[in-house]
């Protein structure tokens, strides 16, 4: 299957979840995360604000931001700048993703920990984005550890790649999870 015909036979998928189904998932996931030496010993972790078609991520984000520094990302023409996450400081930016406000950014290398969407992973962490190259882009800039968070229907046998695209070292879903 190519990643232009992946991509619609998973988003036909996803949208068939309800909200109440998505929620469940997203609890799942990032408790299983939290549990995670990994998690536990992080304390500058990047998250990404979820749009409907992507494991929920809001309530995660202020939990989290409690706790350990969390960071998000925002688009700046072909790449994307890490910001530190202030509750009340999102706005709907480019591709109508929420996105931090401020100047402050922080470069990559300051992350321990990214929490990484996707369109769909394969168990290798194998990762189909939305076509852009972002987060390829950004990855390639830093040594955080990667975490790959998708509802199980996006878990799928094989996601075709390119040689400028970078796995997840970890996956996680509701009914899979390859954390240590």
């Amino acid at each position: 299957m190519t990643k232009k015909e992946l991509r619609k036979t998973v988003k036909a998928q996803v949208v068939q979840l309800t909200l109440e189904e998505k929620n469940d998932e997203a609890r799942c996931v990032f408790s299983d995360i939290e549990k995670s030496e990994i998690f536990k010993s992080s304390k500058h972790i990047m998250l990404f604000a979820s749009l409907p078609d992507e494991i929920p991520t809001h309530a995660t984000i202020e939990r989290w931001s409690k706790h350990k520094n969390i960071y998000l990302p925002r688009v700046n023409g072909d790449d994307l700048d890490i910001i530190k996450y202030e509750p009340g400081m999102l706005h709907k930016g480019s591709y109508d993703i929420m996105e931090p406000e401020g100047n402050d950014t922080v470069k990559p290398q300051v992350l321990d920990l990214i929490i990484v969407p996707g369109v769909a992973f394969d168990r290798s962490g194998n990762r189909l984005g939305r076509g852009k190259g972002f987060y390829d882009r950004f990855l390639a800039q830093t040594h955080a550890v990667t975490i790959a968070v998708c509802f199980d229907c996006q878990l799928v046998d094989h996601i075709p790649t390119e040689r400028h695209d970078l796995p997840a070292q970890f996956i996680v879903t509701k009914s899979f999870k390859s954390l240590p």
